[in-house]
């Protein structure tokens, strides 16, 4: 099946005047892109023109089977600062159903089978903390904007790590939905506007439509040392910030994992400037 990674550099280069990416994080966008390539099919990056540069001056481009800058293209009312993550939202608008989209910190170690999927299978469902999800009534929208009376608020956000979309009407709906509460939104919490627009939208346009949304483990299970076939690094970032050894040793481990399963790309990996200090 078709998977997407994105890639979109503004927010970071708004945030922190440059763009940079963490070593830890290349070595998992390496892995998570050849593995999926490994086992499950085609997978493309939709990234900028900054991002792009920065792939091809790493000779990375080659661990997808495709690179394009449409993110170029995602229009100047979104705030990147409180939508860091439109990017996966904008890269939808430009594929079709079937897709699979994964976070470049995520990594799927086996073959799926994707033919036994329903029209949404996502990593796992959220609860409704209020201070990640509150209601309805928190968002700071302009005049123009109101809220879908047929969104059932009981509904449970969507964990949008990794999901596979099968359906194009929902695949549609929710990009119009996330779209337009993006362009509508004024200032507020940066978390709570991002998840709802990414996370909360997909699981109220599936129920607005009837589709059922199917999990593919739960977020108990991910935690636990047992779970082969997901790896998940979101939560672990900031502490490899701020613990060089646990960043060393990870980021060993990523290489050795490279080194033994896909050998061939050691010369590139080698070349790369944030990970040069681990040869």
């Amino acid at each position: 099946m078709q998977a997407i990674h994105s890639n979109w550099t503004k927010p970071r280069t708004d945030n922190a005047g440059s763009f940079h990416i963490d070593d830890f994080e290349i070595l998992t966008t390496i892995l998570s892109a050849l593995k999926w390539r490994e086992h499950n099919g085609k997978i493309k990056m939709a990234t900028d023109s900054l991002g792009l540069d920065f792939y091809k001056s790493r000779d990375l481009c080659c661990v997808w089977d495709e690179v394009t800058t449409e993110l170029d293209d995602i229009p100047e009312f979104v705030n990147a600062e409180m939508f860091w993550a439109a990017g996966k939202i904008y890269s939808l608008k430009n594929t079709t159903a079937p897709i699979a989209v994964i976070d470049t910190d995520f990594i799927v170690w086996d073959k799926l089978a994707f033919d036994k999927l329903n029209d949404i299978t996502v990593i796992h469902r959220e609860e409704l903390y209020p201070d990640v999800y509150p209601d309805f009534s928190a968002f700071n929208m302009d005049s123009e904007y109101i809220f879908d009376k047929s969104y059932n608020a009981s509904v449970k956000p969507l964990n949008c790590a990794f999901y596979v979309l099968k359906n194009e009407q929902l695949k549609n709906r929710y990009v119009k939905d996330a779209e337009k509460f993006i362009k509508h939104a004024k200032a507020g919490d940066n978390l709570t506007y991002m998840v709802f627009a990414e996370q909360r939208l997909l699981g109220l346009c599936a129920d607005l439509l009837g589709i059922r949304v199917d999990e593919f483990s739960t977020i108990e299970k991910l935690f636990k040392d047992g779970e082969k076939y997901f790896t998940h690094t979101w939560g672990m970032k900031e502490q490899m910030r701020q613990n060089e050894q646990l960043r060393h040793d990870f980021c060993r481990r990523c290489i050795d994992r490279i080194n033994a399963d896909f050998g061939e790309f050691m010369p590139i990996l080698r070349k790369i400037p944030e990970i040069e200090i681990y040869f």
